[in-house]
């Protein structure tokens, strides 16, 4: 096998098996847990600081109407909040409230133990080696593309 096709088949495992896991961590709910689209909201809040519904829709490629329920939900359990725009007093932009940057917390934190218990569960100690010395590999993969 050459170094090319070498390359592409493991390009390929790759996307199926973190593809595969990605899926399957999103799909398993959690007691209330957050929907992937508040999920969403909330991250870009968190990493992109306070913005209008629009500006959030156009990022994620929905109807503002969507992104309007999604964040109206938001609002309702405290974990978004309205403001009025500095640079336009008329505008109204959104922000993460403290409650929605722990609710972001607490879900990263449930998914990283639900990761643990499955490797606990069904891996031996040198797989989880191999898994644990490949995941720098796969950070830095991630930082190239």
């Amino acid at each position: 096998m050459t170094d090319e096709s070498n390359t592409g088949a493991v390009a390929a495992a790759l996307l199926a098996s973190v593809g595969a896991l990605l899926r399957r961590v999103r799909q398993v709910p959690a007691e209330g847990e957050l929907t992937m689209p508040e999920r969403t909201a909330l991250s870009l809040l968190d990493r992109t600081g306070p913005t209008t519904s629009s500006a959030l829709a156009r990022q994620v490629q929905i109807t503002a109407q969507a992104m309007g329920a999604t964040l109206g939900g938001l609002r309702t359990r405290g974990l978004v909040e309205r403001a009025a725009d500095p640079a336009d007093g008329r505008r109204v932009v959104l922000a993460l409230t403290d409650a929605g940057r722990q609710a972001l917390t607490d879900k990263r934190g449930a998914r990283g133990e639900l990761l643990a218990r499955a490797l606990a569960d069904g891996f031996t100690p040198a797989e989880l080696e191999q898994l644990a010395a490949a995941a720098p590999l796969i950070e830095r993969l991630a930082q190239r593309i």
